[in-house]
């Protein structure tokens, strides 16, 4: 039998730059919008605020952009600061190149297992699906929905008891399977 795993975010995750006033590194997003109209021309950005001072930081969504070239949907979630919109855009790697900026997704997914009854069995197959490109460690993701250390789940992989089509070193952000032998 086969167990599905989903990993899915609970809020927006911290954005990694450097803040020019108090020169702290962290910045949250609270899904807040800044339009501002030249004639025909519209800039759009989301506004971030540092983590160690408040100031607020502008990250460019549109810029010099025709008015009539941007879809009107997308206008209406701009004005009405929508979180969705903000959520899509910073999981946007145009957005994040544009404005050098990177993600820290730390405490901002879950994992949610479905339950603990297959905490027993001798063998699981699990196929782990990701809700948002969120950059997690397998082995942290092992460990968390089988009640086991990280260190316990690593000696499992070097025995071959974890057994994976990808390799479960370093961080992954697409969906994924395993088993795990008891």
């Amino acid at each position: 039998m086969s167990e599905h795993w989903v990993v899915m975010p609970t809020c927006l995750p911290l954005v990694l730059r450097r803040c020019h006033t108090c020169a702290s590194e962290r910045f949250r997003a609270n899904g807040k919008f800044r339009v501002n109209a030249h004639h025909k021309l519209i800039d759009a950005w989301l506004l971030v605020l540092c983590t160690g001072c408040g100031e607020t930081a502008k990250l460019t969504v549109l810029e010099r952009m025709h008015v009539r070239s941007v879809r009107p949907e997308l206008l209406d979630r701009l004005h009405d600061n929508d979180p969705g919109l903000a959520a899509e855009l910073l999981r946007d790697p145009v957005l994040r190149r544009r404005n050098r900026i990177a993600l820290d997704w730390g405490d901002a997914w879950r994992l949610d297992t479905g339950g603990s009854e297959h905490l027993g069995r001798e063998v699981i197959d699990v196929s782990v699906r990701f809700a948002a490109r969120i950059p997690v460690r397998p082995v942290r993701l092992i460990a968390e929905g089988c009640g086991l250390s990280r260190a316990e789940v690593e000696r499992l992989i070097a025995e071959g008891k974890v057994v994976s089509a990808v390799r479960l070193s370093g961080k992954l952000s697409g969906d994924f399977t395993f088993t795990l032998k008891r």
